[in-house]
């Protein structure tokens, strides 16, 4: 069963991880959000889910301006074959959320054991706070980049830091 907003926020209050969260609108695009976002300060992202060749399922955590290099992440993170988008129905069960709605948070989940590999953009640590959804499109929740990390090995994945519009270049481990 997918967790919820409240699980998540007990989940980063035990893992010691401070966050804000500010209700809005469904918002589903990076575009759509842009007018509500614009007064919360800070690195805004658009969240990948995507699949190779083999089914072997990958989440890249990026930050909203990037021109995301999807070949070249493909071959920097030794997938089988080009990456595509997986099905709206494999992202539900694998991440808990809907389209619209992807994001790291949902590492939380038992079902995202499935995920191969967590990727984070460069360009997102680099600013002093970041947001994401909280598993639902209606709100978005602000945590320090060094805590999204946190996050994400309390999850059980050690993510790859790497420069999504040039994936090719400096990869690392978080």
């Amino acid at each position: 069963m997918a967790k919820t907003r409240s699980d998540l926020f007990e989940f980063l209050d035990r893992i010691g991880v401070a966050h804000r969260t500010i209700d809005h609108p469904p918002i589903f695009t990076v575009e759509e959000g842009r007018g509500y976002k614009a007064s919360m300060p800070g690195g805004h992202s658009k969240n990948l889910f995507l699949k190779d060749k083999k089914d072997r399922l990958f989440l890249a955590v990026c930050h909203c301006d990037t021109d995301v290099d999807i070949v070249a992440y493909g071959r920097a993170a030794g997938s089988k074959g080009r990456l595509s988008f997986g099905r709206p129905d494999l992202m539900t069960a694998t991440l808990g959320v809907i389209p619209g709605a992807v994001t790291p948070f949902a590492l939380i989940n038992e079902s995202a054991r499935a995920i191969h590999e967590v990727a984070v953009d460069r360009a997102l640590m680099g600013w002093p706070t970041v947001w994401f959804h909280p598993l639902e499109n209606t709100a978005s929740t602000e945590v320090d980049p060094a805590d999204l990390v946190k996050f994400i090995r309390a999850c059980g994945f050690e993510p790859r830091i790497v420069d999504m519009a040039n994936p090719g270049e400096g990869a690392a481990a978080g």
